[in-house]
């Protein structure tokens, strides 16, 4: 049973509010460009929130992603030139969607999860005319996490290369996140964890030291 998208209308109702005539300045105001830094931060909220958090922080998160969608299409829903609505991102999105499913929605077979990706990957090369596997990996990305991404694009391509051989903390740090993704592991995700960690320990020195003065 499909859910019900009243509350979906209801956000894009009060978005059109605030940015029409007579709505908020602030957000009147804002351009695809100036809402990058929020786009970044609520994203690596969510990912907070799926990591640590509640169910109700989880809720709240993906609004807030949500919210971030919603605000862009209205924005591009004002372009003169090019003009595309909400409807038109679930539409392109869906089709997409069901393109890259022929196991689900067409005769293709795959037999389990790894070949889904790889006829993923495929697919997604075919439509962009990627002339790499490599192509795609978005540059702002966090530097351990594009590794990262490289090194599961390589590896399914059957591609190698030795890390460079330079002595250098970078190449170091190249080599130990390979490592941990050979292992199967989340380089980026270990790396949160761990200094999650450490800075509760740092709270707790600092709480300590504030009880001794």
């Amino acid at each position: 049973m499909l859910p019900s998208l009243e509350g979906v209308a209801e956000l894009v109702a009060v978005m059109d509010r605030l940015r029409s005539p007579g709505g908020c300045p602030w957000d009147r105001e804002q351009t695809h460009a100036s809402l990058l830094p929020y786009v970044v931060e609520e994203a690596h909220e969510l990912v907070e929130a799926v990591e640590t958090g509640s169910r109700e922080d989880l809720l709240e998160e993906l609004g807030d992603v949500l919210l971030q969608v919603v605000f862009h299409a209205r924005i591009a829903q004002e372009d003169l030139e090019a003009p595309f609505d909400l409807d038109a991102v679930a539409r392109r999105t869906a089709a997409k969607l069901v393109s890259r499913h022929p196991h689900v929605f067409a005769d293709a077979h795959a037999p389990d999860a790894e070949s889904v990706r790889a006829r993923w990957e495929e697919l997604k090369k075919a439509e962009k005319g990627r002339a790499s596997v490599l192509d795609g990996v978005p540059p702002g990305l966090g530097a351990v996490a594009r590794a990262a991404k490289l090194a599961s694009r390589a590896e399914r391509a059957g591609l190698d290369a030795p890390v460079p051989e330079d002595g250098s903390a970078g190449a170091a740090l190249l080599r130990l996140t390979l490592e941990l993704a050979a292992q199967g592991l989340d380089p980026e995700a270990e790396l949160r964890r761990a200094t999650r960690a450490w800075e509760a320990d740092l709270r707790d020195a600092e709480a300590r030291r504030g009880t001794e003065t």
